[in-house]
């Protein structure tokens, strides 16, 4: 009997041990993520629904439910800040992933406001600040570390089966193999990819930053000025600034120093990792419409160190062409304490027009940053700044374009997943194919005006064809060499023909760059033409097919031949010190009705009295001033501190039948300021003297407009040649505001119309002797002694994206009586595309 009592309570016991086992038969598990950043959220809270099951995810956003039955058929989870997300799970499997991404919630935090007698929230906020003196690792005096810059670009919502049928993109059906997704529903094409390695280096007095490019590998691009942008240097963001940029504009730091101005807030939750306890701090705009992110921080208790954030763009900030945008920073504590910046990550989704009406092309850009082998108030972050062998803030080295995939794969942080690593192929595949680059070269045409043609290119086609009085239709031709001629020399030259005047004008001209780093050249032209009245590269001229409809009323064209040949020496200097110095011989016949050749006695031993010989030495200033380089020219894209430019110029008589002697002195000094969060700031102040009696031709005459087209650097309610000196002061300046009245107007709101105003104004004078030689002479030419000239405006941006228009009144000299009354108001449009 003992024998079966024991069995018995063997078997018992087995069967009790077996329903031990089974009462853990279900597993439900998964990760809880940012549906826009894919950053993971900890501390998550999750619950069956209708049931008191639940649990809050770890620190690395994972959770796992060991249960004997599951006992609802729905799982959701709740993040304050987000919305809530509830997703079916399967009561049969025994095993089950569910993955949740939630999306960020536009619901202000007053919704979740508990009244209470101390806001313990402002309390950790006034915290943060009080330390961010101590927190910001800009406070080092130096510091170092490598980073790693990831950028990828897609394109979004794809239908594979209809781009495999279109006859435009059928023969590219081979990259539709690259088409990932993360549901059936959100295709992305990957059709760029960049990628980065630098050295970077800081030190604060005097304040300097230098980045040592050492490989860079970019699908499709080529460029050393465009690898450099894509580095780390321009795209730090520090969440300790009062303003954060976001494209080019700029966002109120959640932890501003006046935060609770712009922000609501809300201590969310409390966790423990690694023995340290964090407090998240939640917050959303206390206004919308305003330059304000919506998201929360993580805070260390103890030094109110910000240990990671989230920082998302509302729907309704003003800013275009972009969805949703996400921040996100994370910092690891150094083995002194202090905190560092460890990862950073933005994703922005970007959408542009498609000519089907409704219809838009969506793309996704992402940015993920990494820093290591951090290094903090030592030598070895401060040598550089003394070794001549990197001059220049960012150096890309010879060898970093030329890196093999043997040294990314050992240096990657982390590995590139399947798709990101087919695009480097598939844009090298693309690049090879004809069809491609017959696409790519359309598109660049349309949008650059230029069509390649081997050596040699044609444009831009909007010189074709113009119409004026004097020449009536008229014709031109332009062309020029590309690198495949010669990659140091540019050659260009344009034939134009007038149909009435029945007369030849063209340019040739000679562009040689001994140098592009620091830049120096060498550039000569010959010039017979019409001049068009365009002294910067953004002006709209009268030679070109967009001006025909668009002239003022009543305002007769004027025209001057100009028979010019020219010199130039130019060099610049890593400081951002250039010098230049040219030589120009000038002959100017103008038309009536100003004044002609025949007004004028002839100089001294016969020589012509309009033509000129002038040696110029121009001096520039542009400290950090950063470029965008072409094939041969370059574009400036400004420069964070102040722009000064002297000029010097001296005519030369007899010389070439040069006729004129005198002396020109000019300075001017530009900036672009940000004031956020009351937008930017741009200022031109200048002036200048003329010693010597000369022609008009040679003094100043003051840049007016004729065309209802905005012209920036002129003042648009004057008329060319309506006012002259021979000494002179200025001012431009323009405040581009932002929403302004309009973000308290609801339907104006929606629209996202921004505000500027502009004024501009000059004064100058004319010597006795200029006097007597230029004015009563055919031509009702004007001086401001006494009467400067001013004019205000303000007026409406971001019409339908891209439309500006002014509206400008001109406020002194009062018109003469007898001239029309759009002499003193006008309207002028523009275009401006920005985010």
């Amino acid at each position: 009997m003992v024998g079966w009592k024991r069995i018995l309570a063997i078997i018992i016991g087995v069967s009790g041990w077996g329903s031990g086992l089974m009462a853990q038969q279900y597993k439900v598990s998964g990760v809880v993520r940012d549906a826009h950043s894919q950053e993971i959220i900890p501390f998550a809270t999750l619950q069956f629904v209708h049931t008191q099951t639940g649990m809050v995810s770890n620190a690395e956003g994972k959770y796992l439910f060991e249960l004997n039955v599951i006992p609802s058929d729905s799982l959701l989870v709740r993040v304050m800040g987000y919305n809530i997300l509830k997703l079916p799970v399967n009561k049969e499997q025994k095993e089950q992933v569910i993955n949740f991404e939630v999306t960020r919630s536009d619901v202000s935090l007053k919704t979740y406001e508990v009244k209470a007698n101390v806001n313990w929230a402002l309390i950790l906020l006034k915290q943060i600040v009080k330390h961010k003196p101590e927190n910001n690792y800009n406070r080092l005096d130096n510091y170092k570390y490598e980073v790693y810059n990831k950028l990828e670009l897609d394109m979004k919502n794809l239908n594979k089966e209809k781009l495999g049928r279109n006859r435009f993109t059928k023969p590219f059906a081979f990259i539709l193999d690259n088409i990932d997704s993360t549901s059936e529903d959100k295709p992305f094409l990957p059709i760029f990819l960049t990628e980065t390695l630098s050295d970077y280096y800081f030190q604060s007095n005097p304040r300097k930053t230098k980045e040592i490019i050492k490989a860079a590998r970019t699908s499709g691009i080529d460029n050393e000025s465009v690898t450099k942008f894509l580095g780390g240097m321009y795209q730090n963001v520090n969440v300790y600034d009062n303003f954060i940029p976001v494209f080019d504009k700029q966002f109120v730091s959640p932890i501003h120093h006046n935060g609770a101005f712009y922000y609501d807030y809300s201590i969310a939750d409390t966790q423990y990792v690694n023995s340290q306890r964090f407090i998240k701090l939640n917050f959303t705009p206390k206004r919308k419409g305003e330059n304000t992110f919506i998201g929360d921080i993580w805070v260390h208790d103890t030094t109110y160190a910000v240990q990671k954030t989230t920082l998302s763009v509302p729907r309704d900030a003003n800013i275009n062409f972009v969805r949703k945008i996400s921040m996100v920073q994370e910092f690891r504590q150094l083995p002194d304490s202090s905190w560092f910046l460890y990862k950073d990550k933005f994703i922005a989704d970007f959408w542009a027009p498609s000519p089907k009406p409704g219809k838009t092309f969506d793309f996704i850009g992402r940015k993920t940053t990494t820093y290591d082998d951090v290094v903090t108030n030592d030598t070895a972050a401060t040598n550089i700044f003394s070794n001549k062998k990197f001059p220049e803030n960012v150096v890309v080295l010879d060898s970093a374009r030329a890196r093999k995939d043997s040294f990314w794969m050992d240096n990657r942080p982390e590995n590139l997943s399947k798709n990101e690593e087919g695009i480097y192929k598939m844009v090298d595949t693309l690049q090879k194919m004809p069809l491609f680059r017959s696409y790519s070269n359309t598109i660049r045409f349309l949008a650059t005006g230029y069509k390649p043609f081997g050596p040699i290119e044609w444009g831009p086609y909007y010189y074709l064809f113009s119409q004026n009085r004097l020449e009536g239709f008229r014709l031109r031709l332009d062309l020029g060499t590309t690198p495949q001629f010669h990659k140091d020399l540019y050659l260009y030259g344009y034939l134009a023909y007038g149909f009435s005047d029945h007369v030849y004008k063209g340019k040739m001209s000679a562009l040689w760059l001994l140098k592009r780093h620091p830049r120096s050249y060498l550039y000569a032209s010959f010039t017979k033409d019409l001049d068009n009245g365009t002294h910067y590269y953004d002006e709209v001229g009268t030679d070109n097919i967009f001006t025909l409809a668009i002239r003022k009323n009543g305002v007769p064209q004027k025209f001057l031949m100009v028979n010019e040949k020219r010199f130039e020496f130019f060099k610049e200097y890593y400081s951002g010190f250039s010098h230049q110095i040219s030589l120009t011989h000038k002959q100017v016949r103008p038309y009536e009705p100003l004044p002609t050749a025949a007004f004028y006695p002839k100089a001294p031993n016969g020589r012509d009295p309009l033509t000129s010989m002038e040696v110029e030495l121009k001096f520039r200033y542009a400290f950090h001033e950063q470029f965008l380089e072409g094939n041969y020219y370059r574009i400036s894209l400004g420069s964070k501190y102040p722009i000064a430019e002297l000029k010097f110029a001296a005519g030369i008589p007899g010389i070439a039948n040069s006729g004129q002697q005198y002396q020109r002195l000019t300075l001017s000094v530009s900036d672009y300021v940000k004031l956020p969060p009351f937008g930017s700031f741009y200022y031109n102040v200048f002036g200048g003297k003329i010693f010597g009696t000369v022609p008009y031709t040679s003094l100043e005459v003051h840049p007016g407009n004729e065309i209802y087209y905005y012209n920036k650097y002129a003042f648009n309610m004057m008329n060319r040649f309506e006012f002259i000196s021979d000494q002179y002061a200025g001012f431009n300046v323009e405040h581009t505001i932002g929403n302004g009245i309009f973000g308290y107007i609801p339907l104006i709101k929606k629209l996202k119309w921004r505000q500027f105003w502009t004024a501009k104004g000059v004064i100058g004078s004319l010597s006795e002797s200029n006097k007597q030689l230029n004015l009563n002479n055919g031509f009702a030419f004007k001086t401001l002694q006494g009467d400067p000239y001013l004019e205000l405006g303000t007026g409406i941006e971001n019409i339908f994206k891209f439309l500006r228009v002014d509206f400008i009144w001109r406020v002194t000299p009062d018109v003469t009586p007898g001239e029309p009354a759009n002499k003193r108001f006008g309207v002028f449009g523009s275009f401006k595309l920005q985010f």
